[in-house]
């Protein structure tokens, strides 16, 4: 299965166990970052992951996976791209929030409003 999490984490695992809430268990999981043409992954086991982190959840097609024309190298050449990526990506993040809340009145995320 492949997990899209709230933080863009790309998980592909083998799903064990799942409940009504969404929580699900992914045994032998790798998590695979992307940049342009080139992905790479890590190992990082057994995955408890909380429902209401989980964005997207599918099956992957295993005979169509090798299809695909990206090219696949070690995690380590690729992570500091990709953590240059997410930096940018919450920069802007905090720009919208900054603005929705100035000008729309929205609070920010965690703030006055938004418990249950």
């Amino acid at each position: 299965m492949l997990v899209v999490l709230r933080d863009g984490r790309k998980l592909v695992g083998v799903l064990r166990s799942y409940d009504q809430f969404a929580n699900l268990v992914l045994e032998d999981t790798w998590e695979k970052i992307y940049h342009t043409n080139l992905w790479a992954e890590k190992h990082v086991g057994l995955f408890l992951i909380r429902g209401e982190n989980v964005v997207l959840m599918g099956e992957i097609d295993l005979d169509r996976e090798d299809d695909v024309p990206l090219r696949q190298v070690p995690y380590p050449a690729l992570e500091p791209y990709h953590r240059k990526e997410l930096e940018e990506k919450k920069k802007q993040e905090e720009i919208k929030e900054k603005v929705l809340f100035e000008q729309q009145g929205f609070s920010r995320e965690g703030g006055e409003g938004d418990s249950y």
